[in-house]
């Protein structure tokens, strides 16, 4: 049987943010065992013209969103980028994934040839069929961001290895 659009993406999304979560659960209790503001956390960038963590996790949720609306071939909703704290934005991560769980399969599913034009930044758009766009921009664009946010928390000291990034991936491990 062919492997969905849906199936393809829906999942992998899912995955990554809760993982974002559990990520920001270890920076909590790393901020809270070190007496460290966790706004430091939120405020730090890997490099001066990168964004923050706190945008990081904006950027991951907000492409996880509209580019699962888009699949779709529905008006993605708007976020107000309110966050300020590690609490709001696992409660963004929460309305996120919920979002995933409820979005129409069979309408991504029937999306793999339909043409999609997306905003590229504030002046420009993009253009790509369905498919390419999953394989080419979503899933690349949110897993940067993804690994980002785990980056600058480990520059900033929390305790993540590689099966922190990974999440609960569906995987039988079994020994050698």
């Amino acid at each position: 049987m062919p492997h969905s659009i849906s199936q393809a993406s829906l999942p992998a999304l899912e995955i990554g943010l809760t993982a974002l979560s559990a990520i920001l659960d270890k920076a909590q209790a790393y901020a809270a065992a070190k007496k460290i503001d966790p706004t430091v956390l939120l405020n730090t960038r890997l490099a001066p013209d990168m964004f923050s963590l706190l945008m990081q996790v904006q950027a991951a949720t907000d492409l996880a969103k509209n580019g699962a609306a888009r699949l779709a071939g529905v008006e993605p909703s708007r976020y107000e980028d309110a966050e300020k704290t590690i609490d709001e934005l696992k409660a963004r991560i929460a309305k996120t994934v919920a979002y995933l769980k409820s979005v129409d399969r069979a309408a991504i599913d029937a999306s793999a040839d339909r043409q999609l034009t997306f905003p590229l930044g504030p002046k420009n758009k993009g253009e790509m069929k369905s498919d390419d766009y999953l394989n080419h921009f979503l899933l690349p664009n949110v897993y940067f961001h993804l690994a980002v946010a785990y980056a600058i928390l480990r520059h900033c000291g929390v305790e993540l290895g590689k099966v922190d990034y990974l999440g609960s991936i569906p995987m039988k491990i079994s020994p050698r």
